[in-house]
């Protein structure tokens, strides 16, 4: 029976624990996307999880949308990362970076270009910006040849992670961002080879698979999907015969790992009443999965345990838990991260969390 705390290998990932850091976009970048080198105290500090899960990260100028956020297309956001993977591998951790294309998401005053999508509609709501929240604006709708163009970026992309050191990738299709943006029947609306049903829907999909195995292997690619429900305004009519699709697509390809990140009903950071498909993906998918999603050490262990997935990665306890691994090892209590302080600049909130074992004692212990 696996435990939590059994190493596990994912594809050419060897790991202390199964016990993964999922990407958490925290600022700390340049307006250019270079990331600042207090990234790489705040990466060590979390170097006992099994996996950390670099923050999405910008695989070109026009994917990257989030003001401050890294990116991974220019020689400067390469040197960058060096001594922050570095940091990481000293401590005894494995990283791979997350490769990011917000699609329809970016807005043009923070990426200088226009907007881009699978169709020309806008996403709902409001982004950040430098001048503060401001509404989505309707995307261009990427004709077939400036496709090929983003799916180079991908590879770049890739390349330039291996430069930095990052012990692998993973693609970034979830969360409502441009894979997903052709993946969802509600933002693609379109009538040629990727658009229509399931089958041509996921043909972005695996060119930029194909893209980024090439130049990673597959054995160090992993990717992630949000399929249950609605998110940052996309979603599908029947994310079964989807993501049934999807499963054929990844078929045979021996991937690191395929994370999927489902929302609850009660979900602390979005919420959906659709339910979970991972207990039928884990069973139409061969090979590692790790979920997502809100999980309770107690749920994590219980998962794992039940072979319900290879491992769980924890988002935002890591914020507040640098150690988190070996706190949910020693059953001890996690402490609150400061909501405020998660986008804005600096140490405070990002590397002032201190281990358990610095808490100070309370009072009268």
């Amino acid at each position: 029976m696996p435990n939590l705390f059994d190493p596990v290998t994912l594809g050419d990932l060897g790991l202390a624990n199964r016990i993964l850091m999922a990407p958490l976009t925290r600022g700390r970048s340049s307006s250019d996307g270079v990331p600042e080198a207090i990234k790489a105290t705040y990466y060590a500090q979390r170097a006992s999880a099994g996996l950390i899960i670099s923050e999405a990260t910008g695989i070109s100028r026009q994917g990257l949308g989030w003001p401050k956020a890294p990116g991974l297309w220019s020689a400067a956001q390469v040197e960058a990362w060096k001594p922050i993977v570095g940091a990481v591998h000293a401590a005894g951790g494995r990283i791979i970076a997350q490769l990011w294309h917000m699609g329809r998401l970016v807005h043009p005053e923070v990426s200088g270009m226009a907007n881009v999508s699978a169709s020309a509609i806008a996403a709902p709501g409001q982004t950040r910006t430098g001048s503060g929240k401001h509404d989505h604006v309707v995307p261009h709708a990427l004709a077939v040849d400036e496709i090929a163009g983003i799916v180079a970026d991908y590879a770049k992309a890739t390349s330039n992670a291996l430069r930095a050191g990052f012990d692998g990738v993973q693609i970034h299709a979830a969360n409502g961002y441009l894979i997903d943006q052709f993946l969802r029947d509600n933002s693609n609306r379109r009538d040629d080879d990727y658009g229509g049903g399931p089958e041509n829907r996921v043909r972005f999909l695996g060119e930029v698979l194909d893209a980024v195995t090439a130049e990673a292997g597959a054995r160090r690619t992993a990717i992630r999907f949000s399929p249950n429900g609605e998110s940052q305004g996309v979603d599908d009519s029947d994310p079964v015969a989807l993501f049934t699709e999807v499963a054929r697509v990844l078929a045979g390809r021996n991937l690191a790992f395929v994370e999927l990140r489902e929302q609850r009903p009660d979900g602390t950071f979005g919420r959906s009443d659709v339910p979970p498909i991972s207990p039928w993906f884990r069973k139409a998918y061969a090979d590692a999965l790790v979920l997502n999603g809100d999980y309770t050490p107690a749920e994590a262990k219980a998962v794992v345990a039940a072979d319900g997935a290879d491992a769980i990665s924890f988002g935002r306890p890591f914020i507040a838990n640098p150690d988190l691994a070996r706190r949910i090892a020693a059953g001890q209590p996690l402490a609150q991260d400061n909501m405020k302080t998660w986008y804005t600049d600096g140490p405070q909130g990002y590397i002032d969390y201190p281990e358990f074992a610095a808490q100070p004692a309370a009072a009268g212990s």
